[in-house]
């Protein structure tokens, strides 16, 4: 059986008892912080550098609108002075019969921004929204 490359068009997003699909799904990473710093005493003449915090990209989550589900907008506005209801995300890369693949764990995300498409009486294209959220941890696993 040959080792094909996964194809990036097959995908389904899970949040809160919920599965969505979208059009794209942009920001699965992370970083790390570089540290550097020098001792007085040391010989070298070069900085060293160390791992400092990881910091998680926000996702940004893009999709068709439909009549009749404000799922984006119901979730964005849970959003109070401080608080807002947090979500663990679930994005699975699917295989030909629709099995996952690969799945992206978000833990903790929330709704910082939505957006809906520009609204222009000259194009002829379905209606879209995006909702970014941001997390506090993404774990990768492959299936």
């Amino acid at each position: 059986m040959a080792n094909y490359p996964l194809n990036i068009s097959h995908f389904i997003g899970e949040w809160g008892g919920i599965s969505l699909g979208f059009m794209e799904v942009i920001g699965l990473g992370a970083s790390v912080e570089v540290i550097e710093f020098r001792d007085g005493s040391s010989p070298e003449s070069a900085l060293q550098k160390m791992p400092g915090l990881k910091k998680y990209e926000n996702i940004i989550f893009k999709r068709v609108m439909n009549k009749n589900d404000n799922e984006f907008y119901n979730w964005f506005n849970t959003i109070q002075m401080s608080t807002v209801e947090r979500r663990d995300i679930v994005i699975s890369l699917l295989d030909e019969v629709h099995n996952p693949v690969v799945r992206w764990k978000l833990k903790k995300a929330f709704p910082v921004r939505i957006e809906y498409s520009t609204l222009n009486s000259t194009l002829s294209a379905p209606a879209t929204e995006l909702i970014e959220v941001a997390h506090e941890g993404i774990t990768v696993e492959m299936n």
